[in-house]
């Protein structure tokens, strides 16, 4: 992903910029359990248009949410004798910015790891530079609600219908990884990893990286959509921010991982280390794995396996 980004560089000045809209555009309370799903507001239900069964274990669900106001999909990766029983442990899985719902599945082994595993991966679309957020929209709210529909309308929804039970944990990489820790900080899942995650928004230089990983991701979109502006809008970001909402994570089990080898990796290096650092500071326990590596779909696969043991015993999955 960064080699493509880089080829849209035409001012060398622009690489830091740009470098750092790929980390953050690839990506309540503590609870000691996650907390119980709730539905969307009132008179908002997602609704499912398409099932589609693509193989013995790939199920691809098309949906109409009224938090998008538009339709996206999901897909899930059923455990065998799926029929067998209405509360399966589920994996959630967060593809980072310009990415999509299919990425952990066509660009990873997601399928022969988890196949003899016992659990669900949900692995939704997040979009391509939603930061798994409801966006500010200059203060009026509105879709996108990224957050809104994973949490909301999706999450419930694969309760009710779909055989998902409320053992969870959440994995993402790059902007992935920002979308596992917010999540996890909300109190829906148990674990939570992050891979080259965008797990500290607010270090020098982002505010321009967000501008660009918008203008990158979805051409033609303010950025200030997402977040505001960085000053006038600090509250928003921190909201939105895993290093500030770290205190927040306490009972959750946490990995956090970054390699070091390549601009963006450097960078996402640098704020798994800060990230974490927050954590140990605030008597959060994570686990944590640096290494030489890129920012690339070989190293966050290396990762999921490394962290998939923990992931997997705390919803009890086999």
């Amino acid at each position: 992903m960064a080699p493509r980004l880089r080829g849209c560089l035409v001012v060398g000045g622009l690489l830091v910029v740009v470098a750092v809209a790929v980390l953050l555009h690839r990506g309540r309370e503590p609870a000691s359990r996650p907390a119980p799903s709730s539905g969307a507001r009132a008179g908002e239900v997602a609704e499912v248009v398409e099932e589609k069964r693509l193989d013995e274990r790939r199920m691809e669900l098309t949906i109409r949410s009224p938090a998008l106001a538009g339709t996206t999909k999901v897909r899930l990766l059923l455990p065998s004798g799926w029929e067998s029983r209405r509360d399966w442990p589920v994996l959630w899985l967060l593809h980072g910015g310009l990415d999509d719902y299919a990425s952990w599945t066509a660009k990873t082994d997601v399928d022969a790891l988890t196949r003899n595993s016992g659990l669900m991966v949900v692995m939704p679309d997040g979009g391509k530079c939603g930061s798994y957020s409801d966006w500010w929209n200059g203060g009026d709210g509105g879709p996108p609600r990224w957050a809104t529909y994973h949490l909301k309308e999706l999450l419930p929804l694969l309760e009710s219908r779909y055989r998902a039970g409320r053992e969870r944990a959440v994995a993402g990489y790059s902007m992935g990884g920002q979308g596992a820790m917010l999540y996890a900080a909300k109190g829906y899942f148990k674990a939570a990893a992050s891979f080259s995650g965008a797990v500290h928004i607010l270090e020098p230089g982002v505010p321009q990286a967000v501008m660009a990983g918008t203008t990158i991701g979805c051409f033609g979109t303010d950025w200030k959509r997402v977040w505001g502006d960085p000053a006038a809008q600090r509250s928003v970001w921190r909201a939105h921010n895993p290093y500030d909402q770290a205190g927040k994570l306490k009972g959750v089990q946490l990995y956090v991982a970054a390699g070091a080898g390549d601009l963006v990796e450097d960078l996402a290096n640098r704020a798994a280390r800060a990230f974490a650092g927050r954590l140990e500071r605030l008597g959060v326990p994570v686990r944590t794995h640096f290494y030489r590596g890129g920012h690339n779909h070989e190293s966050w696969q290396r990762e999921l396996h490394r962290a998939y043991p923990m992931l997997s015993r705390a919803i009890g999955a086999q």
